[in-house]
């Protein structure tokens, strides 16, 4: 019981050595990792390096002690950190004291609404953002990110949130370009792109044994901060225009509730639901493809609690937002970590970083962080998804193409919300406008299928339909209108037989068209049946006075139904294969 509140007390009575030793190598291969990465998602997110390093420490202990994840590497990321810039950046200057208290109530807003939703078991909202959506937004966000990093990439005075504005920025300002920013900049990008599968095969070719090559090639950050931080400071680049990111303050992060503006707050409250929700949908899928690894179960409230209880303590820790990140997770997984312990050891070591390498980072480069940013979003960017989704769905087509849009041309939160905004009026208007089938026997069987699509067996005198959605307010007229029109169509016809074999719901809305259905067939002299009504929906039905007025029956299948009403037929056609069919092309 006791574990259901503390998660870290499922796995700590029975941690032992084996584990310690798992999870501190685990946590050695993170730790390099994110030292560089979070000091470059900071700079993303147009917050001093230190705050990215603040976001690996309380936050990972929270997590650690809260998450149900084994593999999850939690810290700053890519996407988030944009996100917050959009948000920060529209009530505050860029770099103003302003500014980063707008980080850090972003961050204790979207924590605080992460824990609420969590601990009343509200994560099915998230699934609001479908995929195409989420896909269109990170596919853009990443386009975004990438060319938000073109100013320290060449040493170029370039600004601009969209596209738009980025683009006749980086036009107007190509001429003041900083050479040795640029070759600086292609050498790391280009070392970047090759340690990703390069370092390991070179150091198998150098004897080195392949689960250790593996570990050793995630360093290809760490010797290019080394590197080019080594290259500044010996040959002088920063006097030459490469923009380092100077001191940054040594010690442990100053704890404590950041200053209480309520205008401030009232401002970051949507951008901050935004942040919140985008944060633990990228979560929990990397959560959840890691675990389905391990066959372990990844519990989404508790996710969303851990997840908001280290964007707390990421706002009380002078840190910036906070989620789970795909690369480090991969890594942390492949790195053999056992528990979400390697996460309270990877803390401890980005503390240790803070407190003794600091002062060695005066000399890193700007354009080495924005590298590494550029190599880290390149795995966001799937120009292939849209077409993919286009062939197979135009609407879900349509709310990615619409998400990436409004995403790189308006901004991100825009584009976030005409994703969310154009699915649901698809979904409501896909659904306003249902698949009806209007289904016959097939022969020598008790089934019964669209008259459109098979051979089968139907009587003049039935009108049997099938409704391929829930009924509720949308879609209730549709399926009306479809029953009056095969009564007029139909002069012989007496009976009609809903078959709801798709119908999980009706609602107020669609019982009254029910009910009108069934005062309409009784004025014409015809009956209304109901087949295959599942047990939650009849009890709905129970409690109204549908079924007190039924001028026809209910019937537990659809032969029962053709049974009572077509006994001759309906038997003639199950006991031979060669009874007369009729195929409708109507």
């Amino acid at each position: 019981m006791l574990s259901r509140f503390l998660p870290f007390m499922s796995w700590a009575r029975n941690y032992n050595r084996a584990n310690m030793l798992n999870d501190m190598i685990a946590a050695a291969v993170v730790t390099i990792m994110l030292v560089p990465q979070g000091m470059a998602y900071a700079m993303l997110a147009g917050l001093p390096p230190q705050a990215g390093l603040y976001g690996a420490m309380l936050p990972l202990l929270l997590y650690a002690a809260f998450g149900t994840s084994n593999s999850l590497a939690v810290g700053p990321v890519a996407v988030v950190a944009l996100m917050t810039a959009a948000a920060a950046g529209t009530v505050a200057e860029i770099g103003g004291s302003e500014y980063h208290l707008a980080a850090l109530w972003i961050a204790l807003i979207s924590g605080m609404m992460m824990l609420v939703l969590g601990l009343f078991k509200l994560g099915f909202l998230a699934n609001f953002l479908s995929h195409p959506v989420i896909s269109g937004f990170i596919t853009a966000a990443g386009i975004l990110i990438a060319s938000s990093q073109l100013r320290h990439l060449l040493g170029a005075d370039i600004s601009g949130k969209t596209l738009p504005e980025v683009i006749p920025s980086l036009l107007s300002n190509f001429s003041g370009l900083s050479p040795i920013t640029l070759a600086l900049s292609v050498v790391t990008l280009a070392f970047l792109f090759w340690s990703r599968a390069g370092l390991a095969r070179l150091l198998g070719r150098m004897g080195v044994s392949a689960p250790l090559a593996k570990l050793l090639g995630k360093t290809g950050l760490l010797i290019a901060v080394v590197a080019s931080t080594l290259a500044v400071w010996a040959f002088g680049l920063d006097q030459m225009g490469v923009a380092s990111v100077g001191d940054i303050p040594r010690g442990l992060p100053e704890f404590g509730l950041p200053a209480f503006e309520v205008e401030l707050i009232h401002l970051l409250l949507a951008p901050a639901a935004m942040i919140a929700i985008v944060g633990y949908v990228e979560s929990i899928s990397i959560a959840q493809t890691l675990a389905a690894k391990k066959r372990q179960f990844i519990d989404p409230d508790r996710e969303l609690v851990a997840l908001g209880l280290a964007n707390l303590g990421a706002g009380a820790s002078n840190a910036m937002p906070v989620t789970g990140g795909l690369s480090r997770s991969i890594v942390n997984h492949d790195a053999g970590a056992s528990t979400p312990a390697a996460g309270a050891i990877t803390a401890l070591m980005i503390g240790v970083a803070v407190l003794v390498l600091t002062p060695l980072m005066f000399y890193l480069p700007r354009a080495t962080l924005a590298a590494i940013i550029i190599v880290a979003v390149f795995s966001l960017l799937d120009f292939r998804a849209l077409p993919r989704t286009w062939r197979y769905s135009r609407a879900d087509g349509a709310s990615m193409a619409a998400t990436m849009a409004v995403t790189l041309l308006v901004g991100v939160e825009q584009g976030l919300l005409a994703g969310v905004g154009l699915s649901l009026l698809l979904y409501l208007y896909r659904t306003s406008r249902p698949h009806m089938a209007v289904v016959g026997q097939v022969p020598g069987t008790e089934h019964f299928r669209n008259v459109n699509r098979h051979a089968v067996v139907t009587d003049p005198t039935i009108f049997s339909i099938r409704v391929d959605e829930s009924l509720y307010f949308p879609n209730a007229r549709a399926l009306e209108d479809r029953i009056v029109q095969a009564l007029a169509d139909t002069p012989d016809l007496r009976h009609v037989v809903l078959q709801c074999t798709a119908v999980n719901y009706i609602d107020a809305s669609a019982l009254e068209s029910l009910e009108a259905i069934n005062e309409r067939l009784n004025a014409a002299g015809a009956q209304f049946h109901l087949s295959e009504v599942k047990g939650p929906v009849m009890d709905q039905l129970e409690k109204s006075h549908l079924l007190h007025e039924l001028t026809g029956a209910v019937f537990l299948t659809q032969y029962d139904a053709m049974l009572a009403l077509s006994p001759d037929v309906t038997r003639d056609c199950v006991t031979s294969e060669r009874c007369e069919t009729q195929l409708d092309r109507v």
